[in-house]
């Protein structure tokens, strides 16, 4: 199937074009047709599969195709809110990149930065807002965004949202939105408390679910390193001396520990710095920018501040941590294994973390090859050899 067999428009299918997109994933094979209809949508998807861009095109088109005079208006038709600045400013670049031969005016607001130049833009008008909940109601307090046109609103990583704690102002942002409208709410997870919101707020939804989380990507090699717990640090530095491990996300359960790992490393001359929610808007940004350039070689990051992390060629995840979520574990490894290419993804597992450990196996319905040998096993478990195994296997594009 190509995006022409969706009824998408020539001006936005010049655009994907432009984007070399021209077959679409599953996700956007279903949910395109089904928002261009103005059906409520609940999808249980996780980055990497096209969200996007399902939802993006859909809006652009149905905003570009209303009559003249609605359009030159420029009022919020649409909003999109997001949990945090990252994944909102990807969220713009991609409505900004699909929609720039409509006509349509998109903006991004969110915290952490002066409201001023955002404030001046939507001064001018805007078709769609891509918005954080924190800064939204911050300039709907003062009266500096009016919501009472929105036709279309998209509530982007559900689950998120409500890990870093916006459900009240999520609320807030909702009620201030008109209640007949198109609704569209994306998650990567399904717990009780989302199955809840969407029967709140969907009327007779059409509900997509792709890649399931117990199938992970085939690309990606997978191996269990079990450690003693205070030798974790010692086991990653030793890795990190591997230099084909050029780019590596790190995974550490918290805030504290992410700084933990990052100071160690530091002290072993590799150059390292963590993310997570304790860090300013600014000091994650700056991480982020260092590891997508190469200046920083380890990123290290709590599961909530990775989550708006969208990096196509990162060949190496290490789990310092085994997540007590084991659908948390398949989120992590699917950062890696992307964009054509093959990925690596190393678990430290101690001896209290063993049942976590059986249950993401239980899930993905595999069991993670073990390495045996390596500098600092687990004391219950006696070493085959003094040398330590080579581990990693150079990523390859197919």
């Amino acid at each position: 199937m190509k995006f022409e067999d969706l009824n998408v428009t020539p001006s936005i299918l010049k655009a994907l074009a432009g984007e070399n997109y021209t077959t679409p994933t599953p996700i956007q094979e279903q949910a395109i047709p089904s928002i261009l209809a103005g059906r409520d949508l609940l999808g249980c998807a996780q980055t990497g599969t096209g969200k996007t861009a399902a939802f993006a095109v859909p809006i652009l088109q149905r905003l570009s195709t209303e009559d003249k005079e609605e359009r030159s208006r420029h009022t919020i038709r649409a909003l999109v809110l997001t949990p945090t600045r990252e994944l909102a400013l990807q969220i713009y670049e991609s409505f900004k990149s699909y929609g720039y031969l409509t006509g349509l005016r998109s903006c991004v607001i969110f915290g952490g930065v002066s409201q001023h130049p955002q404030v001046e833009k939507l001064a001018k008008g805007t078709d769609i807002l891509v918005a954080t909940p924190g800064r939204l109601n911050d300039l709907i307090n003062q009266k500096l965004v009016n919501l009472q046109h929105v036709k279309i609103f998209v509530l982007d990583e559900a689950d998120r949202m409500l890990d870093m704690g916006f459900s009240h102002d999520v609320k807030k942002i909702i009620a201030k939105i008109p209640d007949k409208k198109q609704t569209l709410l994306f998650s990567a997870t399904m717990p009780l408390q989302i199955q809840t919101m969407a029967d709140t707020l969907l009327i007779n939804p059409i509900k997509i679910e792709v890649s399931p989380v117990s199938s992970t990507v085939e690309r990606i090699n997978q191996s269990v390193c079990f450690v003693d717990k205070a030798n974790k640090s010692s086991l990653l530095a030793h890795l990190l001396q591997n230099k084909e491990l050029t780019s590596v996300l790190v995974f550490t359960r918290t805030k504290h520990g992410a700084d933990r790992v990052t100071k160690r490393l530091s002290k072993a001359k590799i150059k390292a710095m963590a993310i997570h929610g304790n860090k300013s808007q600014g000091a994650r940004q700056l991480a982020l920018n260092g590891f997508k350039s190469g200046e920083i070689r380890v990123l290290v990051a709590t599961d909530i501040a990775a989550r708006g992390i969208d990096i196509d060629q990162l060949p190496y995840v290490i789990n310092y941590d085994i997540p007590n979520n084991p659908e948390t574990y398949v989120h992590r490894i699917g950062r890696t294994g992307r964009a054509g290419m093959n990925g690596t993804a190393i678990s430290f597992c101690d001896s209290e973390e063993k049942p976590l450990l059986e249950a993401i196996q239980k899930l993905i319905k595999k069991t993670i090859p073990q390495t045996r040998t390596h500098p600092y096993p687990l004391s219950e478990i006696t070493a085959v050899s003094s040398e330590p195994k080579r581990l990693l296997k150079k990523p390859s594009r197919k």
